[in-house]
């Protein structure tokens, strides 16, 4: 039955996940994109909670010192959907996007380590916009259409190892690389030509981040559990080109004469991110935790990024809530009682500054907000499950000419567990 799950998956995701652009949002248009959460779909269906959360049968994404805790071999895999409504104070527009979401692998490394390394995405852009003006007679005179597409991708290792009794640390290191493409294609009436605008830029960087999970017993049924993780400093180098020509569009584009070709380059400095969670709970029973996030805003430098003039950062924040609830873990004569039920509310301050009069005066915050909820399916007798979620959110807002995006996301993972390094027994 296993098998036959995973070839199914595998298939799909192959399918789907790299036929489609994996963002649907106008603001992934600045920067490098959004940046995705790096979270697995067991964490985002709590809210993306889970700093201070360690599991011997889940991999943790959020903090590399869970790893002391891996007990058995897993793999993991998942796809997520997105559908966003998106509107401004004028009109409204819905998209959708299919993709991998994740491929990762973690085991333990003797009784106190565990190592997981694997591929998610970084940050993504996907975005289709048009504007139009009008004459006096409220005919079109002028078309401009923004696209943008691609993103960066994450090959991470991260190794965790427990120091002493109820204390453990981890580090990770983390390539960040990918290719963006943005462009902008105007169109005037009565004019024989368009003119197009592109850019196509290279993204690579080498990060790291490290962490620590403290879990303290405070009677039989009761456990309290504090984590943190600290992305450091770093700088994501962008180099690229610029091209500016004439197009003839029909029912394809064909580039004329080209006006502008030049190389340029450009700096994203990420300052420290710190976050820190605590939550009370039981093992294999119930956990309710809370993380919160903070980071100094974002520097943008260099010839490559000087086109963003409407955009600018602030600090960034987050706050999570969740937890998940299973009625009896080991239970034999009831199915849905070893099924794991996940909840969870989040509040991101994206740090994202937009300015859409372009006066650099008027920046608003472009703020996040979501409900999560999901379940983990039992795999027939072992600790393997087969994981669902749900979000629903919304981002930005319509207010100072901005778009606001009303967000439903459907997600589905895969956790495979097994027992490498048996130790070989004689009767």
């Amino acid at each position: 039955m296993i098998k036959k799950i995973i070839v199914v998956i595998t298939l799909f995701v192959s399918i789907v996940g790299f036929s489609q652009k994996n963002n649907t949002s106008a603001y992934s248009f600045f920067g490098i994109g959004d940046r995705n959460n790096s979270n697995t779909v067991e964490q985002l269906s709590m809210g993306g909670v889970g700093v201070a959360l360690s599991e011997s049968y889940h991999l943790n994404f959020l903090n590399p010192a869970a790893n002391a805790s891996l007990k058995f071999t897993t793999y993991t895999m998942a796809v997520e959907n997105l559908n966003i409504s998106v509107q401004d104070s004028h009109s409204k527009q819905n998209a959708s996007a299919t993709y991998l979401s994740y491929l990762a692998m973690g085991f333990p490394i003797g009784e106190k380590g565990g190592m997981t390394f694997g591929l998610l995405p970084n940050s993504s852009v996907g975005y289709s916009l048009i504007l139009n003006k009008y004459d006096a007679e409220n005919n079109i005179s002028e078309a401009t259409q923004y696209e943008g597409d691609g993103g960066t991708n994450k090959v991470f290792l991260s190794f965790g190892y427990q120091l002493f009794k109820n204390f453990s640390v981890g580090l990770q290191g983390n390539y960040i690389f990918g290719e963006i493409e943005n462009s902008v294609l105007n169109q005037r009436r009565n004019v024989a030509l368009a003119t197009k605008y592109k850019r196509v830029s290279n993204i690579k960087s080498f990060t790291l981040n490290a962490g620590f999970q403290y879990k303290r017993k405070i009677n039989t049924k009761l456990d309290f559990l504090f984590g943190g993780n600290f992305d450091f400093n770093n700088e994501i180098d962008a180099d690229g080109s610029e091209y500016l020509y004439t197009v003839s569009l029909g029912s394809m584009e064909f580039p004329r004469d080209t006006t502008l070709n030049v190389k340029s380059s450009g700096i994203l400095e990420s300052p420290l991110k710190t976050t820190l969670g605590a939550g009370l709970g039981k093992e294999n029973k119930w956990y309710a935790g809370i993380d919160y996030s903070f980071q100094n805003a974002l520097k943008l430098k260099g010839a490559l990024f000087n086109n963003y003039s409407k955009v600018d950062y602030g600090n960034y924040n987050k706050v999570v809530l969740g937890g998940f609830y299973i009625p009896k873990f080991n239970s034999i004569s009831s199915y849905w009682e070893r099924v794991t039920y996940r909840a969870g509310v989040k509040y991101e301050n994206t740090g994202l500054l937009v300015d859409a009069s372009g006066s650099g005066t008027d920046f608003t915050e472009i703020d996040d907000f979501g409900i999560s909820f999901g379940v983990g399916l039992p795999m027939s007798k072992q600790l393997s499950n087969l994981n669902i979620g749900f979000e629903i959110g919304k981002r930005g807002q319509t207010a100072n000419g901005l778009v606001e995006g009303d967000y439903f996301n459907f997600r589905l993972g895969l956790s495979l567990n097994d027992k490498w390094f048996k130790k070989l027994e004689i009767f």
